[in-house]
């Protein structure tokens, strides 16, 4: 396979001109061409207004004389490509007594499913919450005004708490292996759009990604899996350093040796139950911070120079900072087009995220912007110290927006009035894109002073390659808590944890971050866990 990196075409091009161009660059008539396919898609605005998508190309010749092709043409951007291709790995040779049983549907969970019950394993999977259509009438109902559920939300149901986000798919993961790809091609055979496959920044947007989430768990049952929706487990049950299983809700026994625990980030009752049982587990350093809107026409401006194209996707950008006082200060989650959301998972306390549907046609953009907080901010010491800490400042944004959204203007949080006036990028009526209800109210007391010191210097580094990005009509919205494990458990090389047959798995467990790399991490486990058992 011949591969063409830094393929220039213009924005708005017809579908036909990638193939075209590549016949160029080869020097050889198209009708040489057999396959064309695009491996990699991005936009290059290095020099805007003049902007390029640039193309990585993977080109098959049906003469298959492909080295003298390579010769001929002459181009450094030209070369040899050998793809990767996943594999799963085939059975061992232990007995295994039970079926695998994997906790929670998010990513992980799903994805580490989907592989063992493809390669016929039988997997039964609990989740907590529930069905993803149930889940996203009872998150529409808790926006409209309505309770939160407990086990129903932003945080927990079938597709986990990456279900309603923007729906990001690329991933910083070193990936030797094919499962970042592996990944992507699952997603797309069950209903995500194919650019994924090759978009430098994929997403699918919460619509879509939810029915990819049941067109996946109807695979897994085809292949003989079980699902089991609304079944918390409250109990391991261990026997001599091992575990035999998990007790539920409402007393019932699910016998296993091999549980995997893919149990998200906010599952804080079972983080409680894992400690009583003595699991082998920490606290990890995390981020927090605020969400913070503006007009998507300002990113498109500073990015494309221009506010608003027919032929671009709405933009995105990606910020970092190093503060006074040596924490870092950087964009998570960013959305273009899309809305800040009430993600709240617990009575009277508060979180936001942010989420894009699809189209990212919303008028705003918003990110987090979050600090880089550690155990040493936490107050307290133990696993746990990091949720008692998200949790004090979940309250105290609840209290603050008396049980809605918080919000308030980047200049009253800054308390600049006495300063200079800046130039205008944002209008004085600028209003903010939330999921769910919101008030207008006083930010100032929800960060320490610390953290609050840090966010600004990220703010104002932030402006300084985004003019307006600090601007006074900004709205900021408490609170970002939720951007990763506050807790680390515990495993071994072989992806188990001290107690043996215990496999913690994906976001939750502190070893992924986003929706790819939980799949990829739940994939780890299935493969780990098939080297080693027969199929029953």
């Amino acid at each position: 396979m011949i591969r063409i990196q830094q393929m220039k075409l213009k924005p708005g091009h017809a579908p036909e001109a990638v193939e075209e161009k590549a016949a160029r660059i080869l020097r050889i008539p198209a009708g040489q061409i057999a396959s064309c396919s695009v491996a990699k898609q991005s936009i290059d605005a290095r020099k805007k207004p003049e902007i390029w998508y640039s193309y990585v190309v993977d080109i098959t010749l049906k003469s298959g004389d492909e080295d003298k092709v390579i010769r001929k043409c002459r181009n450094a951007d030209v070369t040899r490509f050998t793809p990767v291709a996943y594999h799963f790995p085939g059975p061992g040779t232990e007995k295994m007594q039970h079926r695998p049983l994997i906790i929670g549907m998010g990513p992980a969970g799903l994805f580490c499913g989907y592989m063992l019950a493809r390669a016929g394993y039988r997997p039964i999977l609990l989740e907590r919450g529930s069905d993803v259509q149930t889940r996203s009438r009872d998150v529409e109902a808790f926006w409209a005004g309505g309770p939160c559920r407990p086990d129903s939300n932003v945080q927990f149901g079938e597709g986990g708490a990456g279900t309603f986000s923007d729906g990001k798919l690329n991933t910083l993961v070193k990936d030797k292996e094919g499962r970042s790809g592996e990944v992507l091609r699952i997603f797309v055979e069950h209903g995500a759009p194919s650019g994924i496959l090759y978009e430098n920044k994929p997403h699918i947007g919460t619509d879509i990604l939810s029915q990819v989430v049941r067109n996946m768990r109807e695979q897994i049952l085809s292949w003989g899996g079980d699902v089991h929706f609304n079944t918390k487990v409250t109990e391991l049950l261990l026997d001599k350093g091992r575990v035999t299983g998990v007790k539920c809700a409402g007393g019932q026994v699910f016998p296993a040796e091999q549980v995997v625990l893919a149990i998200g980030h906010s599952a804080r009752d079972t983080f409680e139950m894992l400690e009583q049982k003595k699991i082998p587990m920490e606290a990890k350093a995390f981020a927090v911070g605020l969400r913070v809107e503006h007009p998507q026409s300002l990113i498109n401006l500073s990015q494309y120079a221009c506010e608003w194209s027919e032929h671009l996707p709405p933009a995105s950008y990606k910020l970092t900072a190093r503060t006074s006082e040596n924490r870092g200060a950087y964009s998570f989650c960013m959305c273009p087009g899309g809305y800040v959301v009430n993600a709240a998972s617990e009575e009277k306390r508060l979180a936001v995220n942010g989420m894009s549907y699809s189209s990212r046609d919303g008028r705003n953009a918003n990110s987090a912007i979050i600090v880089s907080v550690t155990p040493e901010d936490f107050g307290a010491e133990g696993p746990l110290a990091g949720i008692a800490f998200q949790r004090r400042l979940e309250e105290k944004a609840w209290e603050l927006g008396g049980g809605k959204i918080p919000v308030q203007r980047y200049r009253d949080f800054a308390d600049r009035s006495g300063e200079a006036k800046r130039e205008k990028h944002v209008a004085a009526d600028f209003m903010p894109c939330i999921k769910g209800e919101y008030t207008f109210a006083d930010l100032k007391p929800l960060l320490s002073p610390s953290i609050r010191k840090a966010f600004l210097e990220g703010m104002e580094a932030f402006d300084r390659i985004i003019p307006g990005f600090a601007d006074d009509a900004v709205c900021l919205s408490g609170v970002e808590s939720r951007t990763s494990s506050p807790v680390r458990i515990h495993r071994e090389a072989d992806f188990q944890s001290q107690v043996r047959g215990l496999y913690p798995c994906g976001e939750g467990a502190g070893y992924a971050g986003g929706i790819t790399s939980a799949a990829m991490d739940g994939m780890k486990i299935a493969e780990a866990i098939a080297k080693c058992y027969e199929i029953i």
